[in-house]
């Protein structure tokens, strides 16, 4: 068998450097100090490591990725952009974060002009954006390296490496919990059809609700966005129903802490008078009283890996990365009292 040739990534791993370092002395670049020079150089030496195309490309190549998003979820936000600077500072890169607005008829122009600046090599995506595969294929067209964040129980396509989450899974475990506990009567708000977490969520509560034999309940599942204010709104509405439900599963924790607001309001008691879950484990659901039964979603962990997946794509474009799944774990709290007849 003969054996693999050495990489820029085993010269940093063995220097304790990041690539971007390795790289300026292959090229012999300024800015590095005659320290860690002799340190490198030396083990380019043990390893007998002969740049490769890449690594001599990597002179003029962007060693900048983005992080794109469109999300009013501001813990959403910071978590992914914490999780992704840290592999980003590990290895030596920079990090763009670009906003943007995914229903625009311009965002695909905007992210061209991104890529095509070649000041961004790289692109991680979260949805809606990662769900757009139009998206995706231009982005690719134009030689970017592309890494997903998606919804679901496996990839999508092979287009890109894809970090995939089972909020289906998800949503049904708590359904099957807030089930155990008695409840038949579950609201469901925050539903999006144009949102796959949102979807997959709600596909979860029905798939529980119909292994219950319990029927699904139209005026029970109420659309809205995923934020504080639409969840007290939500509420409202399932509060002025000739028959409100025993349980709320909030698509998130900002909405769930909206509806313990909206609860409240009405000096409805929580959990005695209406339990009350949210998704995520954001600092919402521990901020609250009660603190909210959710989901823990690892933000931080996979944007991480999605950068790590990314950056490895960008140093080594013919070694694809494999795709990665996420486990997502119930958090059981206060919010939830159990029936009894």
């Amino acid at each position: 068998m003969t054996a693999k040739k050495p990489t820029i990534k085993d010269v940093a791993r063995l220097a304790g450097v990041s690539f971007k370092t390795v790289s300026r002395v292959v090229n012999n670049e300024a800015w590095v100090s005659d320290e860690i020079k002799a340190k490198v150089q030396a083990v380019i030496e043990t390893l007998n490591y002969q740049p490769n195309r890449t690594a001599r490309l990597m002179r003029t190549a962007p060693f900048s990725l983005a992080f794109v998003y469109d999300n009013p979820n501001s813990h959403y936000v910071i978590e992914m952009q914490n999780g992704i600077l840290s592999e980003c500072r590990r290895k030596g890169f920079e990090l763009v974060i670009h906003p943007t607005d995914s229903g625009s008829d311009l965002v695909r122009q905007e992210l061209s002009t991104m890529i095509g600046s070649n000041q961004v090599g790289g692109v991680i995506l979260t949805p809606p954006l990662s769900e757009n595969s139009e998206l995706v294929q231009q982005l690719l067209a134009q030689q970017a390296k592309v890494v997903r964040i998606v919804s679901g129980a496996a990839p999508p396509d092979e287009l890109c490496p894809t970090i995939y989450v089972d909020d289906e899974a998800a949503g049904r475990a708590m359904t099957e919990y807030l089930l155990a506990q008695g409840h038949s009567r579950i609201a469901f708000l925050g539903y999006r059809a144009d949102h796959r977490s949102s979807v997959g969520r709600y596909r979860g509560y029905c798939t529980a609700l119909d292994k219950a034999g319990i029927p699904l309940c139209p005026e029970l599942v109420i659309s809205g966005d995923f934020t504080f204010d639409s969840g007290v709104a939500m509420t409202e509405q399932l509060l002025a129903l000739p028959e409100p439900a025993t349980a709320l599963f909030g698509c998130n924790d900002e909405i769930a802490a909206g509806a313990l607001f909206a609860a409240r309001m009405k000096q409805l008691a929580v959990p005695a008078d209406l339990s009350i879950v949210g998704f995520e484990n954001s600092p919402f659901s521990r901020q609250t009283w009660p603190k909210l039964t959710t989901v823990h979603q690892p933000n931080a962990d996979m944007a991480a890996k999605a950068a790590a997946m990314l950056i490895a794509l960008m140093l080594e474009p013919e070694e694809q990365p494999p795709h990665c799944g996420f486990h997502l774990q119930l958090v059981v709290r206060d919010s939830v009292e159990k029936l009894t007849k």
